[in-house]
């Protein structure tokens, strides 16, 4: 947590948020998948490359021996998905170590802080500026866990311009979330599923704008006319485990952006333009862009005037925070590692496409989003949720006439709306449990905004069918 943050005293939950532990659902996961190698026949379809891609051939679909997959392979495919999956965790690593460092100088606490000052006597401005902070944040870095740090800071200002605390959970959850959920260019979510489905890193980026500013400007309303609402009748609010008192010690924090802190933030705004560079005329991939956010990082810990010793501690120690993660993505591909070893992925593939072979694609496409959003539930890992689908979303795609994209379309805003109100969903209980805020509340409260959002995410992924969302 910042070190502003912990100037915010607060009351532990009476009440310990429900959890659900995401490994063991993961191993259950691949247990069932070792078991359907038992029940379902095998098959498979032809595969062949097409301008650089994989793609199944849709009338190639046979039938083969069964290879059921015994207990002892089941759990080797622990380790395979993990040297699968190696790219994409260690850039998750990576990406993990870079913001250990960036958070070292200070430079996001100073940051919030100083705009969190100027703000305070033009309330009606904070709620969009700072939600589009953190839509940013979600949107270009994957910012959710990270978020968290900043709800200590935010609840006690939004009570000092006389909000509440729903208030300020709701100013960087659900502004994270807006970005989270259009994942402009999140590596974390539409990178991994663009990777898995063979399309060009963050192609498609026009139409994820639009959507990120639509999305934005509707949670910016609802969490602002709640916010008025309070302020007008402060009965309405909900506080939880915060007070006015607590309010004021933010306000009084002596801190100001100095020029180290602007270089870092130039440095950071940079390397996103270089990245953008390098994507879209290079066809750059994770290792090139793991490449540019090891440079940035050495390059922000020596502007933030940091020692070799402490850039690399504060490196790992980043990294560590987020090798759960990792290891998330790891276990999730084990499950394909199953299903390919006992041949059942294809046979899955040709029931589904059987089944609905001659339904509407328009329908075809509202299933895949509705199928996304029930796996959401269940997997709320971002990084897991993408490795665990798009394997199977991707050659479904292509047999049933929709665009890739439009499938990692429908898995993006999928998984970004559960975030939001999912109790499976870690972020949100850990936010939820800081505040003092409980679920049942919450989930009452944010329901209109989930429903808006998801019809949002509804016409999106029809209108990327009808379209043709590209560019394959």
């Amino acid at each position: 947590m910042s070190q502003l943050g912990k100037k915010v005293e607060s009351v532990p939950p009476t009440k310990k948020p429900m959890q659900i532990n995401v490994f063991a659902l993961l191993f259950c996961v691949v247990v069932a998948a070792m078991i359907l190698t038992y029940i379902l026949p095998a098959g498979e379809y032809n595969r062949v490359e097409v301008d650089g891609r994989t793609i199944v051939e849709a009338d190639s679909f046979k039938w083969t021996e069964s290879t059921p997959v015994n207990p002892f392979d089941m759990v080797q495919a622990l380790h395979k998905g993990m040297v699968e999956a190696g790219g994409i965790i260690f850039f998750v690593l990576i990406i993990g170590g870079f913001f250990g460092v960036f958070s070292a100088t200070g430079t996001i606490d100073v940051l919030i802080a100083t705009m969190a000052k100027k703000l305070a006597k033009r309330e009606k401005l904070l709620i969009p500026i700072m939600m589009l902070f953190f839509a940013a944040g979600g949107s270009l870095m994957g910012m959710a866990e990270e978020g968290l740090a900043y709800i200590p800071l935010l609840i006690p200002l939004a009570l000092a311009l006389g909000f509440d605390t729903i208030t300020g959970m709701a100013i960087v959850l659900l502004g994270a979330a807006a970005g989270f959920t259009t994942a402009v260019m999140n590596p974390f979510t539409v990178g991994i599923a663009q990777g898995i489905a063979e399309l060009p890193l963050f192609s498609g980026i026009g139409l994820r704008l639009i959507l990120f500013v639509v999305v934005y400007l509707v949670s910016v309303i609802f969490v602002y006319r709640y916010a008025m609402k309070v302020k007008r009748n402060p009965a309405l609010g909900f506080y939880g485990n915060y007070n006015r008192e607590h309010a004021d010690k933010l306000l009084q924090s002596k801190v100001n952006l100095t020029t180290k802190h602007k270089l870092i933030l130039g440095a950071f705004l940079l390397n996103y333009v270089v990245l953008a560079f390098g994507v879209i005329k290079f066809e750059w991939y994770l290792s090139e862009i793991a490449a540019l956010f090891i440079i940035l990082t050495i390059v922000v810990g020596i502007i933030g005037k940091l020692s070799v010793d402490n850039i690399v501690k504060n490196f790992t120690s980043g990294s560590a925070a987020l090798i759960s993660g990792a290891l998330i993505i790891g276990v999730s591909r084990a499950t394909l590692v199953v299903l390919n070893q006992g041949h059942i992925v294809d046979p899955m593939l040709h029931g589904v496409s059987e089944a609905i072979r001659h339904v509407p694609g328009t329908i075809s496409v509202i299933g895949m989003y509705g199928f996304q959003s029930v796996i959401h539930f269940i997997l709320a890992s971002g990084s897991g949720h993408a490795m665990l689908t798009m394997p199977i979303m991707a050659p479904l795609a292509d047999l049933l006439d929709i665009t890739r994209q439009t499938a990692v379309l429908s898995f993006s805003f999928a998984d970004g709306i559960g975030n939001i109100i999912f109790p499976t969903a870690g972020t949100l209980m850990a936010g939820l449990a800081i505040a003092g805020i409980p679920w049942t509340k919450w989930a009452k409260w944010v329901l209109p905004l989930v429903i808006i959002q998801f019809v949002i995410g509804l016409i999106a992924v029809v209108i990327a069918h009808a379209i043709n969302y590209g560019p394959f």
